[in-house]
């Protein structure tokens, strides 16, 4: 089974950092590209960050210049760093992992159980 495990979520004041992983257990990890999304209750599912295989990233509009995310595929992790957290950030976070791209744009997951971040005001 593809395993696909999000870490790092809590609780934290509007301003503040979080630093999310993913592990994703692929014996082929450094070929795979890797995406972040997140859900807020009532909310539509949407793309937040990803990076492929030759380490180029791509964001939301809404995270850019606040996120980073980033791989290390001696780990086969995926991490995530979010600074100046707003409370609209708040919401489950999913990551997903694909040999392409393409693939995991698509959202499609399977999708594990995230991990959920809370900024309070």
């Amino acid at each position: 089974q593809v395993q696909r495990v999000e870490s790092g979520g809590g609780l934290v004041q509007a301003g503040g950092s979080l630093r999310l992983s993913c592990a994703v257990s692929e014996r082929t990890f450094s070929s795979y590209a890797v995406g972040w999304f997140r859900q807020a209750p009532g909310k539509e599912r949407e793309f937040v960050a990803s990076i492929d295989w030759n380490n180029r990233p791509r964001y939301a509009d809404s995270v850019k210049g606040r996120f980073t995310v980033s791989r290390d595929n001696g780990k086969k992790m995926s991490y995530l760093q979010m600074d100046s957290l707003k409370p609209e950030d708040t919401a489950v976070y999913y990551c997903n992992a694909d040999r392409s791209l393409l693939i995991v744009l698509q959202a499609r997951g399977p999708w594990g159980q995230g991990t959920q971040v809370t900024v309070s005001s």
